[in-house]
């Protein structure tokens, strides 16, 4: 059932579990993350990079995920992820998005709150969530600016400010994760999330998770996330499935194939990560 993200991380957060969002980038994936949502019974995020609808379209992928979605008989939200702009997320919210982030984590402070409250102010009346982000999560997402060098970790007291004049749904926060591969063991600190956690009553969220210890992200939610974001794994996964069934049948042909151990390859891991987000049975 095609549904937004408002009351799937509501529940999350009073159920202290979070919700599993997974990058999408073809027909496969989707119907990875679907099925196993399905199985774990679990409420699911799909969500794409303007990256990924600059290759195709939003409302290819929107379609795609649509279908998706209401063929499912747990709850499932199509987001936009690392939304670039105003203008990107209204053209989500008009082609079928249910769920969307504005990303002004790259510009001052004065200027995130002014560009989240813009397209906070649109989607509040369409009954849309908006999440957004503070503070800066290290590395590449997507097509946009590397980010390097910066303190990696979101103020409180500026966490708290932000969302007052905001009006956002929910908060991406810098808490030590990075977007992409991890060169070493990625640490999440834990202190500084349960300081931002302590002064904001709304879901929090976690991005740059892939590669992040599963005992690390159950703590995380321990302390008050509830959204985790995974992109770089399920990439990693389909590419190993793929190119694993082509390593052992060279002259295959059909692209079904290798495209189908690809997808069971990411069935797996989203599976995995539920149990460890604890939303197995919770649709």
């Amino acid at each position: 059932m095609l549904v937004t993200t408002k009351d799937m991380l509501v529940r999350a957060q009073e159920g202290r579990y979070a919700v599993g969002a997974f990058n999408v980038e073809n027909l496969e994936f989707a119907m990875a993350v679907v099925a196993a949502a399905e199985a774990k019974r679990s409420p699911v995020i799909m969500q794409t990079t303007p990256g990924t609808v600059k290759y195709a379209s939003l409302d290819y992928f929107a379609a795609l995920c649509r279908v998706a979605a209401e063929s499912a008989s747990v709850p499932v939200a199509i987001h936009l992820d690392h939304g670039d702009g105003f203008d990107r997320c209204i053209q989500a919210m008009h082609a079928g998005y249910t769920s969307v982030m504005i990303d002004g984590s790259h510009v001052p402070f004065e200027d995130n709150i002014a560009l989240t409250a813009s397209v906070t102010k649109v989607a509040r009346p369409l009954g849309i969530p908006v999440e957004a982000e503070l503070g800066k999560v290290g590395g590449k997402e997507d097509d946009g600016p590397a980010v390097e060098g910066e303190s990696p970790y979101t103020d409180p007291d500026e966490a708290e400010e932000f969302v007052a004049r905001t009006g956002c749904s929910s908060l991406a926060i810098g808490v030590g994760t990075a977007h992409g591969v991890y060169a070493g063991t990625p640490h999440i600190e834990q202190r500084v999330l349960k300081a931002i956690r302590s002064r904001l009553d709304i879901p929090l969220v976690l991005h740059g998770t892939s590669g992040v210890p599963d005992d690390q992200v159950a703590e995380a939610i321990a302390n008050g996330i509830c959204k985790v974001n995974y992109a770089t794994e399920l990439r990693q996964e389909f590419m190993r499935g793929f190119m694993g069934y082509m390593g052992g049948n060279p002259d295959a042909f059909d692209p079904k194939k290798p495209a189908g151990a690809g997808m069971a390859a990411i069935q797996a891991i989203v599976e995995s990560h539920m149990d460890n987000l604890g939303s197995t049975g919770k649709a």
